[in-house]
C-alpha cells in the first residue's frame, strides 16, 4: 500500500502579477509600499497540485500544510491557500522590510523549510520553481540538498506509482524529460503543471476556521543574516523604436550595418 502523503507547500507574498514594479528613489530595490500583493503565481500552482493528490487518493494524502514567512500580512496569502484546500499553515513572522529587516534569502527560507520538514514530518515538499520578485530559482534545490532527498524541478506532470515512486515529467531545451525518485521528496512547479481554482466565497469562509500557527525564525534556530547585498536597482533603459526595410536586400544591408551579420 502506498504511504500517505504529507505535503508542506511554502507560499511566498509577492507584488501582483498584474502590477507593473517601480524602483523606489534610493534604487536600493522595488517599491511596495502601497503596492498590491497577492500569492506568487508558482506557488498557486503547488497548492492546486497538493489538492489534486488529495482528490485522486492514490497515493493517499493525510495532511497539506502551507507556510509562508514574512510579515504581518503574509496571513492573508496563506488564508487564500486554505481557501484553495490547505488544511492548515504556519506563519513564521518576520518584521517588514520597510522596518530596517529584510526578507530571508533563498539559503535562509531553505534552512527554514528543512527545519519544518524535520519538525511537522513532511514527505513532500511542493513549491514554486521560483517567485516573481526576485527569480531566484534556489530555494527547491537548496532543500533537497540539506534533506539529502530527490528532486525534480520545473514540474510539467506528476505521477505516483504504488512503491512510493514519483515520476515527474518537465520542459527542457530539447522537449521534455521525465525523473523519477523514491519518497521522499522535493518538487518545484512550473506553468503547465495546472490550473489553479479560484477559492470560492464558501471555502474562504471555512478558511477563517481552520488552525493558522504563528511562529518565529527562533522558534526554528534559523540565521536571519544576509549574505548577500543588492548594490543598486535600476529600471531597464527604454526600448528604441524599430526600422522599417523595403525588402530582404535592404534587411541584410542594416544587419550588415549593425554588425549582427
Amino acid at each position: 500500500m502506498p504511504t500517505p502523503l504529507k505535503i508542506l507547500v511554502p507560499v511566498k507574498r509577492v507584488i501582483d502579477y498584474a502590477v507593473k514594479p517601480r524602483v523606489n528613489k534610493a534604487r536600493t530595490a522595488v517599491e511596495t509600499q502601497g503596492v498590491k500583493h497577492s500569492m506568487n503565481p508558482f506557488d498557486e500552482l503547488s497548492i492546486e497540485a497538493a489538492v489534486q493528490m488529495r482528490e485522486r487518493k492514490n497515493p493517499p494524502v493525510d495532511d497539506i500544510l502551507a507556510l509562508s514567512a514574512g510579515p504581518a500580512k503574509c496571513v492573508d496569502v496563506l488564508r487564500t491557500a486554505m481557501a484553495m484546500g490547505a488544511d492548515r499553515s504556519i506563519h513564521v513572522e518576520i518584521p517588514d522590510a520597510g522596518q530596517g529587516q529584510a526578507e530571508l534569502e533563498p539559503l535562509g527560507v531553505a534552512k527554514l523549510l528543512a527545519k519544518v520538514v524535520a519538525e511537522e514530518g513532511r514527505n513532500l515538499v511542493i513549491l514554486g520553481k521560483q517567485s516573481i520578485d526576485d527569480d531566484s530559482n534556489q530555494t527547491g534545490q537548496m532543500l533537497a540538498g540539506l534533506l539529502g532527498w530527490g528532486q525534480a524541478t520545473q514540474a510539467s506532470k506528476i505521477e505516483f506509482d504504488d512503491s512510493d515512486r514519483v515520476s515527474v515529467t518537465r520542459e527542457v531545451d530539447g522537449g521534455v524529460e521525465t525523473v523519477r525518485f523514491p519518497l521522499p521528496g522535493v518538487i518545484t512547479t512550473d506553468l503547465r503543471l495546472n490550473e489553479p481554482r479560484y477559492a470560492s466565497l464558501p471555502n474562504i469562509m471555512k478558511a477563517k476556521k481552520k488552525k493558522l500557527e504563528k511562529k518565529s525564525l527562533s522558534d526554528y534556530g534559523v540565521d536571519e543574516g544576509r549574505r548577500l547585498k543588492t548594490v543598486k536597482v535600476e529600471e531597464p533603459p527604454p526600448r528604441k523604436g524599430g526600422g522599417k526595410v523595403e525588402d530582404v536586400d535592404g534587411m541584410i544591408a542594416k544587419l550588415k550595418e549593425l554588425g549582427a551579420i
